[in-house]
Formats: C-alpha cells, sequence, structure tokens
C-alpha cells in the first residue's frame, strides 16, 4: 500500500473517532452526523497531503510536523465558520494531523520500493 492510500485510510478512521467526540458536547449532538462526515472529510484531506509529502521526505519528525500543521489549519477553518468551540475543534485537529503524520512516514511503501 503506498504512503496516500495509507494517508487516506488513517485520515478517514481518526477524523471520524475526531467527529465523534463531538458527542461529549451536548448543543451539538443533534448535528453529529454532519460533523463526523465532515472531520473523516477533513481527515482524509490531511491524509492525502501527508502521504504526499511523506513520499517526498523521509523524516518521521517533519512528518509529525507537516500533518499536525496541516490538522491544525484544517481544524482552524472550521472552527472559524462554526464561531465557537475553538479548543474542542482545535486541539482534536492538531492531534489528529500528528497521528496521521507519523503513520504515513511509519507506514506503506517507499517511492524507490514502489517503482521497482
Amino acid at each position: 500500500m503506498n504512503k496516500i492510500l495509507v494517508g487516506v485510510v488513517f485520515g478517514l478512521i481518526l477524523g471520524a473517532l475526531d467527529g465523534a467526540t463531538a458527542w461529549f458536547t451536548p448543543e451539538v449532538r443533534s448535528e453529529i452526523a454532519g460533523i463526523m462526515i465532515g472531520s473523516s472529510i477533513k481527515g482524509m484531506l490531511v491524509g492525502v497531503l501527508s502521504g504526499w509529502y511523506a513520499r517526498k521526505v523521509e523524516s518521521t519528525a517533519k512528518g509529525i510536523v507537516v500533518g499536525s500543521v496541516l490538522g491544525l489549519f484544517f481544524a482552524a477553518i472550521i472552527a472559524v465558520m462554526q464561531g465557537n468551540h475553538y479548543l474542542e475543534i482545535l486541539l482534536p485537529g492538531f492531534v489528529v494531523g500528528a497521528i496521521i503524520g507519523f503513520l504515513t512516514q511509519r507506514m506503506g511503501t517507499p517511492v524507490a520500493v514502489a517503482r521497482k
């Protein structure tokens, strides 16, 4: 499995888990399905970009930084559009992005191996 596909799969799974944590905020429970779908899409987008970066650069530390920055960036966009609950949106986005960045660096076939 290549690094971009690893990013998409783990981004989807971790994004859904990130969205599911909205259950702990009572005033948004009625919107849980939309939140989970949006978080899954956000996670897949971070996964694609982190996987692409992992194909270009082989550095776990840099991959974690890129993933966390991407996760924080997309979470910030969502938080600004939503208007409140900044910490509840930004913190999981940052952590999920860092995990995706780590996983895309450690898993999947490197480009040199995939091309042979």
